[in-house]
């Protein structure tokens, strides 16, 4: 199960999420996840929730927890958005509240090798190859696209970076207004194959989608074009690429 970017604090100022930021240790919102995990008996990818990073601001981590509660790894947003986007927004400024995470994470469960990334991450395939290299077959992708880009690049990333990496993309996005309607996200929850075939989405609205992950087919697309074994550029250099 993979919830969206900021699945359980969204809507305000980012500066919000300094109020809720624990220590890694000792996050409320972190064992409120591991119950729910624990209670339904589901591996849960558990969008984004702020940490505490040192320095006044906090990380933007996901956590992966397996149906006992126990965390298998996590991963801090790389990229922060600091863009202008015509929305009701205007501009966003995510390094003002976040601190950018330093190393790539691949996980390895019962379902196979995942990769994780966050929202603004999808931007740079860089660090999508390097999660293939390290082993991912599945990448999850917590987001939270405004309308205004998600309209534009959502669909044609995803399928993208699935296509680039030969990897099922599992992408969890928040949709609908917030923050009292002057902020509004694009949706558009998504499963897409390593053909860069949409296997599922909601295009709009709430709810949730699910699709049978095929790891024949994984195996049948990378031996027709082995793309790792073709590619003659050097692999991105992106923290120390151990897999947690």
């Amino acid at each position: 199960m993979v919830l969206p970017e900021c699945s359980l604090l969204f809507g305000g100022h980012e500066s919000m999420q300094l109020a809720w930021a624990g220590e890694p240790g000792q996050s409320p919102l972190k064992r409120q996840l591991a119950e729910l995990a624990t209670q339904f008996q589901v591996f849960l990818l558990a969008g984004s929730i702020p940490v505490a990073s040192g320095d006044g601001r906090v990380y933007s981590r996901c956590y992966l927890f397996n149906d006992q509660g126990q965390v298998l790894g996590d991963y801090d947003k790389l990229h922060l958005f600091d863009a202008e986007v015509t929305d009701g927004t205007g501009q966003y400024r995510e390094s003002d509240t976040f601190c950018p995470g330093e190393r790539i994470s691949v996980v390895d469960t019962p379902f196979g090798r995942i990769g994780l990334a966050i929202c603004y991450d999808l931007r740079f395939p860089d660090l999508f190859r390097a999660l293939r290299l390290q082993g991912a077959e599945i990448i999850a992708l917590p987001s939270a696209f405004t309308k205004v880009t998600g309209e534009a690049h959502w669909e044609v990333l995803l399928r993208a970076r699935a296509i680039e990496t030969q990897c099922f993309i599992l992408a969890a996005a928040q949709w609908g207004q917030h923050n009292q309607g002057s902020r509004e996200t694009w949706g558009q929850s998504m499963i897409v194959d390593p053909w860069g075939r949409i296997l599922a989405q909601k295009a709009e609205g709430t709810g949730w989608v699910q699709a049978r992950l095929d790891k024949a087919e994984l195996a049948r697309v990378r031996s027709a074009m082995p793309v790792e074994t073709h590619n003659r550029f050097l692999p991105p250099q992106l923290g120390d690429g151990k897999r947690k």
